[in-house]
């Protein structure tokens, strides 16, 4: 059975953050991995992804996905396309097309100004975030008519502080832009810090002037019965990792 989280500040509009559970992958993919850029089989993949479409009530090739880069990129979306552009965010204002954010550690964010019927998705890690792209994808939504007042942002599971452990440089760098980014930082061993992603995504769609943020408080790190991280990956010395999906439809 598939396992479907979802958030009351985007009802009544069809969305889900979509765990592991009732997939078609094994192995290290085992679950509803929907990564078609892993090295699970295509077959699997496909199965998933055709899961998660029927769940949203589209066929699969309405489900739109990125070619995800950690860039500030949004594409507008009018149609399903047939090709995953590279990008890390998506909007749109038409009907039966099902934007779809895969993570495994960063931040899918999901928007909406239900009212304008104007939705959005987002792939937001740390360089994202910092970079602009949950600011794009709101100014991308005003483009189609949604009112930044009336724009309430949901983060999904994604990694949390207790997990996430960063270097000297990488916390040099985020006070090099803003000495005021230490409140993101706690201490951790040594010279390493704990930087807190959801907090700093929060602290950005907040100043961006939205009127309501919020996160479901799920940590992928931590809870691998429902979720993939990357970063658990790579501490056990694993060739790749599945990828978890994130979907809205107007």
């Amino acid at each position: 059975m598939l396992e479907i989280l979802t958030a009351d500040a985007l009802s009544p509009l069809t969305h889900g953050f979509f765990t592991r559970k009732g997939g078609a992958s094994s192995g290290i993919f085992h679950g509803l991995n929907c990564g078609p850029g892993s090295s699970d089989l295509s077959d699997a993949v496909a199965i998933n992804r055709a899961r998660v479409a029927s769940a949203m009530g589209v066929e699969p090739d309405h489900l739109q996905t990125l070619h995800q880069v950690h860039s500030a990129e949004v594409i507008t979306l009018t149609t399903p396309l047939s090709k995953r552009p590279r990008a890390d965010a998506m909007v749109t204002a038409t009907p039966g097309v099902v934007l779809g954010i895969l993570t495994a550690d960063c931040q899918p964010v999901l928007f909406a100004d239900a009212a304008a019927g104007v939705i959005g998705a987002a792939h937001a890690g740390w360089r994202g975030v910092k970079d602009g792209v949950l600011e794009a994808t709101i100014a991308a939504m005003e483009g189609l008519g949604a009112k930044r007042s009336e724009i309430v942002a949901v983060i999904g599971p994604c990694i949390s502080q207790s997990a996430y452990e960063v270097g000297p440089d990488f916390l040099e760098a985020f006070l090099d832009d803003d000495t005021e980014n230490a409140r993101f930082f706690a201490q951790g061993k040594g010279d390493h810090a704990m930087f807190d992603l959801p907090g700093f995504g929060l602290s950005r769609l907040r100043a961006a002037g939205i009127s309501d943020a919020g996160w479901t408080r799920h940590c992928t790190y931590s809870d691998e019965d429902r979720f993939y991280s990357y970063r658990r990956a790579t501490h056990r010395g694993e060739a790749d990792y599945g990828r978890l999906i994130s979907v809205f439809r107007v």
